[in-house]
C-alpha cells in the first residue's frame, strides 16, 4: 500500500472496492435459476450461464425460455388479471409501496449485483440505477391511488408482455413493471440474456411480500424467448432494445390487436454553442457517454460544437480523456466498467474501424486495460461528416464522434439529420438560443446544460425510429390504460368502388354523370398523374366520376404537406381561428352539403354535425396543453405536446363527410398537416369541401384530398418514409397491412374500426395527434 506523502505527491486514486461477498454468497445459494411463474420458481432447465463482463467468470446457470413456459406465464397473468384488476388502486398502491421498500432495503445488495451482471461502475449502480427503479414504484404507487379520478372510464389493457435490454437491467424493469401493476394489469417480462439475475432478485422480492400469484411473471431466455412472448396471445406489448428488433416486433404484432409501444435506439446530438460553460458541457460528455460505457440510448454521442470553439473544447476533452479511469467496476474509483458481452465489444470495434477507415481521427485514453474482461478504452472520433459510418450508426460504447457547426442552423440540421430522435443535448448560456433549438430538433426528449436527467415523473420516449410511447409521468401511466373501446358498426356505405377504372370523362349519355371532382393538393385542384377516374354510384345509379389517385400522387401530397411548415409552427390561437372561420364558411353552406348527402344516399344530419365538430376542434386548438412535471431535478421539465408533422388519414367509407371531419380536424388543430383517403364510395362529401378550405384562409397543404382505392393509397402512406403517422378507419385486413408496412420508418398509427361517427370526438383524437417531447430546464439553485 502507498503511504500517506505518496499519494498526497502523485494525487492517484487507491484502491475502494465494493464487497460482493453477500451477492456472491446468494448467487452460491441459488447455482441455477428457473422462471418465475405464478408466484414460484419452476425447475431450472436448458441452462445457459450469465457471466461478469469484468472478468469472464460464471456467476450463475439460468433457465432458457421455451415456448411452453411462455404460455405458461402468460396463462398465470390471465388467471390473476380479474381480481387484480377490480382491487381498488389504494389496494394495489399498498402493493407498490410494499415492493418500493423492499427495494429500498436491498438497495447496496441489488447495485452490487447489477455492476457484477451488467459490467458497469459501481457509482452508475448505486447512485443512480437503483435509486431511480425504487423512485419508479413510489411514483407508480401514488398514480395506483389515483388512477380512477385521474383516468375515469379507462381501463387496463390487461396482460402485458413486456422485454427488457440490457444496459439498465432494474431500472428497465421499474420502467415498464410499475405502471403497469398500478394501472391494473398483470406482466409477463423477459429480461435480456445477458442480464437477467437483478430481474430474479426482483422475483424473490415479489415472492418475498406475497405478491398475488401471477400478478408478475419472469421468463429469462434469448431472443428465441422474446419472439415467443410476442406472438403469445397478450393484450399489450412493452420493448426497449434496437431499432431492427423493434421494427420486427411492429410486424408480428400488426392486424393482432395488441397496443404496442416501443423505446428505440438513438443515435443523439450533444450540441455546444461557442458562448456555452465549457467545463460544465465537457463534464457533461463525460457523464452521458463515458461514465455509463456509452450502453445508454440517448447517450449524446454525436458531439456537434461551434466552429469557434472546436480548439480549445477539443483540447479540453481529449485531456479530460486521459484522466478517466477504467477497471473492477466495484471500485469505487472506476470511471468506466465493462462492455456487457465479447460480442458487443467486437461490434464497438468494428464500428470504430471503419469509421477510421472513412477519414475519422480516433483519440482514446492511453490507461492500460485489465488483461481479462471486456474492456474498452473511452474515445474521440474527430473530424467525422455524416457520410462516416460512425455518424449515423448507434456505437453503443464509449466512443463518440465530434463535428463542428458554424451557425444555429446548420446544428439543427446536423442534429436532425439522422434516423433516430430519442434524446437531444443543448449547452449555451443564451436560454433564448437555447429553447429556440430545443423546438427545432427532432427528438423526444431534451436536456439543455445537463444530460442523462431521467425521472419517474417525466416521460421519456422518442420519436422517428426510436420508436413511440412514452414511459414515465403521466404519459407512461396512460400507455398501460385504454379508453372505452367504440362499439364497431359495419361500414354500410351505399356506394361501391367500381373495379374498372374509367380513363376521363365518358362520351356524352353514357352515363348520368353529375360531376367529375379532382384531387386537391397543396392548395389547389389537381388531376390524377394517372390521368384516370372512377365511377361514383349512388342509389343504383351513377352520380359522378372520382380521381384515381396513384403513388406520385400521393408523393406529391406530401411534398406539398411538407412545405406547409408555417401552421405547425403558429400559435394554437391562430389556428383555432382559421377552424372556426372554417366553421363558419361551413355553416353558411350546410344546406347545400345536407343535399349532397341525400343525393349520395347519406345521412343528411352530417352536415349539422360536422359544423359543430369543426367548432369543437377550434375551440381546442389553443387549449390542448402542456405540463410542468414535479421531478427530483433542480429543473423546470416541460412536457410539451407537438403535432408528429405530415400524418397520413384513411377515412371509412360510411359517414363520408362526419368520419372525414373527425379524424382530419383534430390533426390540423394540433398542428399537423394531412394527406387524407376520403370514403372510396362516397368521394364527393370531401370534394365538395374544397371550396371551404380555399375560402377560410386554411393554407395550402394543409389538406390535402387523394381520392381512390382506399388500402392501394393507404399502403403507400404507410411505406412513405416522410409521414410521421398514420391513422386508418377499416377492416382488419386492411389495419393489419397498415401496420405491417408502417414498420419501414416505424411511424405511429391508429388502426380504428368504423364506429358511431356523431360519438367521436375528444381529447383521445387531439392525444393520438401529438407526440409530448421532454425538456428539462436549469432552474433555481
Amino acid at each position: 500500500m502507498p503511504t500517506v506523502k505518496e499519494i498526497l505527491d502523485s494525487m492517484d486514486y487507491g484502491p475502494a472496492p465494493e464487497s460482493a461477498t453477500e451477492v456472491l454468497g446468494w448467487l452460491a445459494t441459488r447455482g441455477q435459476f428457473g422462471h418465475y411463474i405464478d408466484g414460484g420458481f419452476t425447475v431450472p432447465a436448458d441452462l445457459f450461464t450469465t457471466a461478469n463482463p469484468a472478468t469472464g467468470e460464471a456467476l450463475a446457470e439460468v433457465s432458457q425460455g421455451s415456448t411452453a413456459d411462455i404460455t405458461a406465464a402468460v396463462a398465470a397473468a390471465r388467471r390473476a388479471l380479474p381480481k387484480w384488476a377490480k382491487l381498488p388502486g389504494h389496494e394495489r398502491a399498498k402493493w407498490l409501496y410494499a415492493l418500493a421498500r423492499q427495494l429500498q432495503k436491498r438497495a447496496r445488495f441489488l447495485a452490487v449485483l447489477e455492476t457484477l451482471d451488467n459490467g458497469k461502475p459501481i457509482r452508475e449502480s448505486r447512485d443512480v440505477d437503483i435509486p431511480l427503479a425504487i423512485r419508479h414504484f413510489y411514483h407508480h404507487a401514488g398514480w395506483a391511488e389515483l388512477v380512477e379520478t385521474e383516468f375515469p372510464g379507462e381501463a387496463p389493457h390487461g396482460v402485458c408482455g413486456q422485454i427488457i435490454p440490457w444496459n439498465f437491467p432494474l431500472l428497465m424493469l421499474a420502467w415498464k413493471v410499475a405502471p403497469a401493476l398500478a394501472a391494473g394489469n398483470t406482466v409477463v417480462l423477459k429480461p435480456a440474456e445477458q442480464t437477467p439475475l437483478s430481474a430474479l432478485a426482483f422475483a424473490e422480492i415479489c415472492a418475498e411480500i406475497g405478491l398475488p400469484k401471477g400478478v408478475v411473471n419472469i421468463v429469462t431466455g434469448d431472443g428465441r424467448t422474446g419472439a415467443d412472448l410476442v406472438a403469445a396471445p397478450v393484450d399489450k406489448l412493452a420493448f426497449t432494445g434496437s431499432t431492427e428488433v423493434g421494427r420486427a416486433i411492429r410486424r408480428a404484432s400488426a392486424g393482432s390487436g395488441k397496443a404496442l409501444t416501443l423505446e428505440l435506439g438513438g443515435k443523439s446530438p450533444f450540441i455546444v454553442f461557442e458562448d456555452a460553460d465549457l467545463d460544465a458541457a465537457i463534464e457533461g460528455v463525460v457523464n452521458a457517454i463515458w461514465f455509463n460505457q456509452g450502453q445508454v440510448c440517448c447517450a449524446g454521442s454525436r458531439l456537434l460544437v461551434a466552429e469557434a470553439i472546436a480548439a480549445p473544447f477539443t483540447r479540453k476533452l481529449t485531456a479530460r480523456l486521459q484522466k478517466l479511469r477504467t477497471g473492477d467496476p466495484l471500485d469505487k474509483c472506476t470511471d468506466l466498467g465493462a462492455i456487457v458481452s465479447p460480442a458487443q465489444l467486437a461490434r464497438i470495434r468494428d464500428l470504430v474501424s471503419a469509421g477510421e477507415a472513412a477519414g475519422g481521427e480516433l483519440v482514446q485514453a492511453e490507461a492500460q486495460l485489465p488483461a481479462a474482461g471486456n474492456f474498452c478504452a473511452p474515445g474521440l472520433l474527430l473530424g467525422t461528416e455524416p457520410a462516416n459510418p460512425c455518424w449515423s450508426a448507434e456505437i453503443f460504447g464509449p466512443i463518440a464522434t465530434m463535428t463542428s457547426f458554424r451557425t444555429p442552423a446548420e446544428a439543427v440540421e446536423l442534429a436532425n439529420n439522422t434516423r433516430y430522435g430519442l434524446a437531444a443535448t443543448i449547452w449555451s448560456e443564451n436560454i433564448t438560443l437555447a429553447l429556440d433549438i430545443a423546438a427545432r430538433v427532432r427528438a423526444g426528449v431534451v436536456w439543455i446544460n445537463g444530460t442523462n436527467l431521467f425521472d419517474a415523473g417525466a416521460g421519456f420516449g422518442g420519436m422517428r425510429e426510436s420508436g413511440f410511447g412514452r414511459e414515465g409521468g403521466r404519459e407512461g401511466m396512460a400507455a398501460y390504460l385504454r379508453a372505452p373501446t367504440a362499439k364497431p358498426r359495419p361500414e354500410g356505405a351505399p356506394g361501391a368502388l367500381d373495379a374498372a377504372p374509367h380513363p376521363g370523362k365518358p362520351a356524352t349519355g353514357e352515363l348520368s354523370i353529375d360531376r367529375t371532382a379532382k384531387l386537391y393538393i397543396g392548395g389547389k385542384q389537381a388531376r390524377p398523374d394517372s390521368g384516370q377516374s372512377y365511377r361514383v354510384t349512388a342509389k343504383g345509379h351513377e352520380i359522378g366520376l372520382a380521381p384515381l389517385g396513384s403513388r406520385k400522387d400521393i408523393r406529391n401530397a406530401v411534398e406539398a404537406a411538407h412545405k406547409a411548415t408555417g401552421w405547425g409552427k403558429t400559435t394554437g390561437h391562430n389556428r383555432a381561428q382559421v377552424l372556426y372561420y372554417l366553421a363558419e364558411n361551413l355553416a353558411a353552406r350546410q344546406g347545400e352539403f345536407e343535399a349532397r348527402l341525400r343525393e349520395m344516399g347519406a345521412d343528411p344530419a352530417e352536415a349539422g354535425a360536422t359544423v359543430a365538430r369543426a367548432f369543437f376542434y377550434a375551440a381546442w386548438a389553443d387549449k390542448f396543453d402542456g405540463a410542468v412535471k414535479s421531478t427530483q431535478a433542480a429543473k423546470v421539465t416541460l412536457a410539451v405536446p407537438e403535432p408528429f408533422g405530415v400524418m397520413g388519414v384513411v377515412c371509412p367509407d360510411a359517414a363520408p363527410l362526419l368520419g372525414f371531419a373527425s379524424l382530419v380536424l383534430p390533426a390540423i388543430a394540433m398542428g399537423n398537416r394531412v394527406v387524407a383517403v376520403p370514403s372510396a364510395s362516397m368521394p364527393f362529401a370531401a370534394t365538395d369541401l374544397y371550396q371551404v378550405f380555399d375560402t377560410s384562409d386554411l393554407p395550402g397543404g394543409v389538406v390535402n384530398i387523394v381520392t381512390g382505392a382506399k388500402d392501394e393509397l393507404a399502403k403507400v402512406l404507410a411505406q412513405h418514409d416522410d409521414v410521421a403517422a398514420l391513422w386508418y378507419c377499416g377492416e382488419a385486413q386492411g389495419r393489419a397491412m397498415v401496420e405491417t408496412e408502417s414498420a419501414g420508418n416505424l411511424k405511429a398509427t391508429w388502426t380504428l374500426e368504423n364506429r358511431d361517427w356523431t360519438q367521436a370526438q375528444g381529447r383521445e383524437f387531439l392525444t393520438r395527434a401529438t407526440q409530448v417531447k421532454t425538456i428539462w430546464v436549469p432552474y433555481g439553485a
